[in-house]
């Protein structure tokens, strides 16, 4: 017979063996669905077209794309908060998600306590842009414009509540400016009507707008990062030309349901972070303007937060009433 000092370890790892591990250990089994909270066409869904494939050949299971626009992204959104904490129901978030909240009265989830961040993927900064025959050549132009004009420059953006519409507010309020806000219905349909000169300005995300600036059908008066976008290097950051404080950076990556057991969480967590870090998946990222950008659970988790509560006092600060 064994000595008791070589069975009782035995008897621990055998405990260890929880139904979590055991699922984790399988994980996938059967098709997951990826949740996109928008319409196809945007970032999240890209980012989402250029993973899922990646993750189906590596796991040998159907990644499925689910579009779920509605109610501002939160119709989708409040599937995945709802749903069954096992791994097969995942979300791709971005920053509006700690957008929304504060711009609803009533809404169905926390966006911070109803969801377990898996790891960001991808991060992309927000950036000023003019038609190119705007009379401002720079930064600095457009604020003297703006000052000396209150009221009469406007931008547009994707719709009230988006990042592109809080981005133009957060400039508002650190520059100590006047500009009249025009929401369309996708950041897309802006940016088409600032190329044919209808609008006067706009602080979109970089895959939007970079292959337009390159073409010359747009100019880039600041990026709205701590340094110079790697897609954009000829266009100075918002510090640069003498504005601290704009940095704005649109973030998408994978969350789950709540209370995610985590063995399963571990197991998601480290099966995306491998395909990110693909260099296929890297090249893809690259060629649409984002900068691949992984992190663990619990430093996503803290980021949410603090971007919850950011937000959430640049739309106190602005006045900006909740819909019912």
């Amino acid at each position: 017979m064994l000595p008791a000092c070589l069975l009782l370890p035995a008897v621990d790892a055998f405990a260890q063996v929880t139904p979590a591990a055991t699922a984790a250990a399988v994980y996938p089994s059967r098709p997951v669905r990826l949740i996109i909270p928008y319409a196809p066409g945007g970032t999240s869904d890209a980012v989402a077209r250029i993973l899922a494939p990646k993750l189906s050949a590596m796991l040998g299971q159907n990644f499925i794309i689910d579009n779920r626009p509605g109610a501002s992204g939160t119709l989708g959104r409040n599937i995945v908060a709802k749903a069954a904490p096992d791994g097969y129901t995942l979300l791709v978030g971005d920053s509006t998600h700690a957008i929304t909240p504060h711009l609803m009265r009533a809404i169905p989830y926390h966006a911070v306590d109803d969801f377990d961040p898996v790891t960001l993927v991808a991060m992309t900064p927000q950036v000023l842009v003019v038609h190119p025959s705007f009379k401002a050549r720079s930064l600095k132009d457009l604020i003297g414009l703006a000052k000396a004009q209150p009221g009469t420059l406007n931008y547009a953006s994707g719709g009230g509540g988006s990042i592109t519409h809080l981005t133009g507010e957060l400039f508002k309020l650190t520059v100590g400016v006047d500009l009249t806000h025009v929401p369309y219905k996708s950041i897309g349909v802006a940016i088409g009507e600032l190329i044919g000169n209808q609008i006067h300005a706009a602080f979109p995300s970089l895959p939007g707008v970079v292959p337009h600036v390159k073409a010359g059908r747009l100019r880039a008066l600041a990026v709205a990062n701590a340094e110079r976008a790697k897609a954009l290097p000829e266009a100075p950051t918002f510090a640069e030309s003498g504005v601290a404080g704009m940095v704005v950076v649109n973030w998408l990556g994978v969350m789950a349901p709540p209370k995610l057991p985590a063995a399963i969480m571990a197991r998601i967590h480290g099966d995306v972070v491998k395909a990110v870090r693909a260099p296929d998946v890297q090249d893809k990222f690259v060629a649409i303007a984002l900068d691949v950008e992984t992190v663990m659970p619990e430093q996503f988790k803290a980021m949410l937060k603090s971007e919850y509560e950011r937000w959430g006092k640049v739309v106190k600060q602005s006045g900006i009433t909740p819909d019912p």
